[in-house]
């Protein structure tokens, strides 16, 4: 039996996965794979950036981020956001917080101060780093490397959403920074099974892809 923090960590999990389904933020297609940054073919495709357009959806993501801080991080001095995903709800928590904000580039300008890290924030404060979606954890973790290079003390980091991949859960235990994160990849399934958006032949693709995204994506013509 779940208790009751696990049971309210469980049902927002879902209604934020219901959130990305309603307001198509995620798109799911088995016949025709997305296409991401790595080359890698994938049947799904998460643009949280969609949920700044939707005020009850943003709503629900701060206070699920303030929730998380309060009761399971604790006291920081700072929250710092991944550009360019990471920013705008990264804001809000900080506002939410009364918190000083700062965002971190994935690598320095080479124009203007050079500066990576944007904003003030001084060697020695803790972070909590803040960012839209978690795939494989490496450009979310260079973040982290920025700060820490600065003299920060990174507390955990917090996401949307994640894909659940294994090499994500290695690349976070490597470099020993806690990831929490609002919905996954199994609940967001479980929720669009329920709300009847995905067929059988569609459901088992998208596991099968979750067990091995490399071989998915290498039948199909993309990166392993």
């Amino acid at each position: 039996m779940l208790n009751l923090a696990s049971a309210a960590k469980r049902e927002a999990s879902m209604e934020m996965a219901k959130f990305l389904l309603q307001i198509r933020a995620v798109k799911l297609n088995n016949k025709e794979p997305f296409t991401w940054a790595s080359g890698r073919k994938s049947p799904i495709y998460c643009d949280n950036r969609i949920t700044l357009s939707y005020p009850h959806v943003r709503n629900f993501i701060r206070q699920e981020f303030v929730k998380i801080v309060e009761s399971q991080i604790g006291p920081v001095d700072a929250i710092a956001g991944v550009a360019t995903g990471g920013i705008p709800q990264g804001v809000l928590v900080a506002q939410e917080l009364g918190l000083p904000f700062v965002y971190v580039r994935s690598e320095a300008k080479n124009h203007g101060m050079g500066n990576q890290i944007e904003g003030e924030i001084e060697s020695g404060k803790s972070v909590v780093v803040v960012e839209d979606l978690v795939s494989t954890g490496k450009s979310s973790l260079l973040a982290v490397d920025a700060l820490r290079a600065h003299g920060c003390v990174v507390n955990a980091m917090l996401a949307v959403f994640t894909y659940g991949l294994d090499v994500a859960t290695k690349n976070f235990e490597q470099a020993k920074v806690p990831l929490y994160t609002l919905t996954n990849y199994n609940d967001l399934i479980e929720c669009a099974v329920n709300l009847d958006i995905l067929n059988r032949a569609e459901i088992e693709s998208l596991r099968e892809w979750r067990q091995d995204p490399g071989k998915w994506s290498a039948d199909r013509g993309g990166a392993c």
